[in-house]
């Protein structure tokens, strides 16, 4: 069994424990105990949380997790020497150490944060990259793992990377039914930005995020007006006229972000050829997408690739 401890600093964001639901499901769906997850602190015993409730802890001192989390404030702060020496002390005995949105301040108050890729919530990033000028911030990545270091962004994107975990411990069909009974999409991969062209879209009604999420699920479709007017249940003008005054843009326009999204998660995390990439996210063909590419991130696909997979390196 793979010991699971959380760290976690007086008035940690409540959310940064949502990624133990992962390890739980993953101990539920094998039928086994594959984690043994611990709440950990400085001195033990009651530990506020963000929200003023207080949760039981162990002392993380006395405990070598084989995988340390540490969780982030709403605002970063120092951490109390105590601490700061304890998590510098269990990053040589366990074989992980991660954090979760701001937790990555407290790993680089440690001095894990080194020469070492990494990120956060992409509010904080920049104040990261500041604070630590060792550190290679990214500030548009869901997790990095670089070595035995992992860290993420926002609260929810901890639970990526509990299951980033779990797929690199048992198995990608575990993670996959770990994600499936959180009611998460899919896996993000870490290189996935932080932000869904869904999300930036901001649909307000049901009708046109009906149409969005058709268009998500069936990239390879032509995707007209008329189709995404059906899966709204409105006529092709009523759909145009709405979509455009929700989204302050055109369907047509809101299908190439979506495809572009897509093409460069394919491009980055998979071993999809670039003419494959172009198919499976409707693309008409490879110049058609490497337009599109130039147009949103200035670089072609192949060029996309070459830049993750030296870096993954």
């Amino acid at each position: 069994m793979l010991t699971i401890g959380f760290a976690l600093p007086p008035g940690f964001q409540i959310m940064g424990l949502a990624a133990a639901s992962a390890f739980e499901l993953a101990n539920v769906s094998a039928k086994e105990s594959l984690y043994d997850v611990r709440l950990l602190s400085e001195h033990g015993g009651p530990i506020p949380n963000s929200f003023g409730m207080s949760i039981d802890t162990r002392v993380l001192s006395r405990h070598k997790p084989d995988t340390l989390i540490v969780a982030g404030l709403l605002h970063p702060e120092p951490a109390s020497p105590g601490l700061i020496r304890q998590l510098r002390k269990a990053s040589d005995s366990t074989r992980r150490i991660a954090s979760v949105c701001t937790g990555a301040f407290l790993l680089g108050d440690a001095g894990l944060l080194d020469g070492r890729r990494v990120t956060t919530h992409w509010f904080h990033a920049r104040n990261l990259q500041k604070q630590f000028p060792k550190a290679h911030v990214e500030e548009d990545r869901i997790f990095i793992i670089d070595g035995p270091v992992w860290t993420s962004a926002g609260m929810s994107a901890g639970i990526d990377l509990a299951l980033g975990m779990i797929e690199k411990d048992f198995g990608a069909d575990l993670a996959r039914v770990v994600a499936q009974k959180l009611v998460v999409y899919h896996r993000r991969a870490g290189g996935q930005s932080q932000h869904s062209a869904l999300l930036e879209m901001d649909a307000k009604s049901d009708r046109i995020q009906s149409a969005l999420e058709y268009a998500r699920r069936n990239l390879r479709a032509p995707l007209t007006v008329e189709e995404l007017a059906e899966a709204a249940h409105l006529s092709p003008r009523q759909f145009s006229r709405a979509f455009r005054a929700e989204t302050g843009q055109s369907p047509a326009k809101a299908v190439e972000h979506l495809r572009i999204e897509a093409a460069r998660v394919m491009v980055e995390q998979t071993r999809h050829t670039i003419d494959e990439v172009a198919a499976e996210t409707g693309f008409a063909d490879p110049e058609r997408m490497r337009r599109a590419f130039l147009r949103a991130f200035g670089q072609p696909p192949q060029v996309m690739r070459r830049n993750a997979r030296t870096a993954a390196a």
